[in-house]
């Protein structure tokens, strides 16, 4: 077997093959879009990316046959935020051969460790963690977009080679035309006759103001965990302004505490359902009509939480509760989706676990972030509770 550096244009097609020859004939595989996945890989589209601070590999057989692949990174952000200086891996994929797999583990430990790492976080994404975080362990349905999927032996490759579990991240699926239990409509009602209180969907037209608010409330309730970075101004613009094409104002929503925001509630159409699987990676015009005919056609029956936060000043006094009931009773008159897939609650938030379960959400997915230390001697400790 021999490793390739990621370094020229045929060699990018070669790393985003990969995936499309190993999952030919797996019927759940969604093949992401190419430039969804090349975004990470450029300074351009990713603050978090920083020039030789990324390497990838392509793993090939004797016959010169790609078998696998990986990318390793320090994100300049999180990196130093930990008690180990960490970095990352990602886009880890490979053929049933544990002795394979081991060779990309090597390759990314050993490059990191020049780079003065102590340890790995795997699988990860060199950017926020709404994308490409976590090992699917439970749960091998298609995929929700820009999440990974991977096949049950990657994990034994995994906890084989000596990472451990620093979190569990769920995914939630919830019957959106399914009543919320009367407790949460009494505590809804209670803040609802708070005149300081109002909740909102986005609004297209004044989209700017959304992205301040975005980040404002962001800023406050994600910051201090563990790993997460404060977002730029430029950073939120982005993410938003990214989702413009598909945004429907009916399923974004924020809530407000005399006229500041204070929490907020994201969802977006399940895009993986409403056009990626039709792509093959491909985001040409063909693919651009059939997002646009499917959601002009309602096409799209899923959809997915993007993000979900309240700011700590907020928390624990049922504005949480009234922003999900404004957002179910929308969602009853319309009558748009079926199903809300509450992406990335992780074990380290049992509050958060906590609601979606009381609101009749059920676990749908299990993924697994792992972390590797390199002195093997050190005391490993998973992800704080917050």
């Amino acid at each position: 077997m021999n490793l390739t550096e990621v370094n020229n244009p045929f060699l990018i097609r070669q790393f985003l093959q990969v995936p499309v020859d190993l999952y030919k004939d797996d019927p759940n595989y969604i093949r992401p879009l190419d430039e969804d996945v090349e975004n990470v890989f450029t300074e351009v589209n990713n603050k978090y990316y920083e020039a030789g601070k990324c390497i990838r590999w392509i793993l090939t057989d004797k016959k010169n046959k790609a078998i696998g692949r990986i990318a390793a990174f320090v994100n300049p952000f999180s990196a130093y935020t930990f008690e180990q200086p960490t970095g990352g891996i990602g886009f880890f994929e490979c053929i049933n051969d544990k002795r394979a797999a081991f060779m990309l583990f090597d390759a990314a430990r050993d490059w990191l460790k020049q780079q003065n790492m102590e340890a790995m976080d795997g699988p990860v994404n060199l950017g926020s963690r709404e994308r490409w975080w976590g090992l699917l362990v439970e749960g091998f349905s298609p995929p929700c977009y820009c999440c990974n999927y991977n096949p049950y032996w990657y994990r034994d490759f995994f906890e084989e080679y000596g990472f451990e579990v620093f979190f569990k991240q769920y995914t939630y699926l919830r019957n959106v035309r399914e009543p919320l239990k009367k407790v949460y409509y009494d505590v809804a009602a209670r803040i609802f006759r708070n005149p300081d209180y109002s909740f909102r969907n986005i609004k297209k037209k004044n989209l700017e103001s959304y992205i301040h608010d975005f980040r404002a409330v962001y800023n406050k309730a994600w910051v201090n965990h563990e790993g997460v970075g404060e977002m730029s101004f430029e950073a939120a613009r982005k993410m938003i302004s990214s989702l413009t094409p598909v945004i429907d104002e009916r399923i974004a929503w924020f809530a407000y505490y005399k006229n500041e925001p204070v929490g907020f509630f994201l969802s977006i159409p399940e895009l993986n359902e409403l056009f990626v699987k039709y792509a093959k990676g491909k985001l040409n015009l063909t693919t651009k009509l059939r997002l646009l005919f499917n959601k002009w056609t309602g096409k799209c029956r899923t959809m997915y939480g993007l993000v979900f936060g309240i700011i700590p000043e907020q928390q624990k006094k049922g504005v949480e509760i009234a922003m999900i009931v404004a957002a179910a009773n929308s969602l009853l008159k319309n009558k748009a989706y079926e199903n809300v897939q509450m992406n990335w609650i992780g074990d380290f938030n049992p509050r958060m676990m906590h609601i979606a379960e009381q609101i009749g959400a059920r676990v749908y997915k299990t993924h697994h972030t792992y972390r590797y230390l390199f002195d093997r001697s050190s005391e490993f400790k998973r992800h704080p509770e917050i």
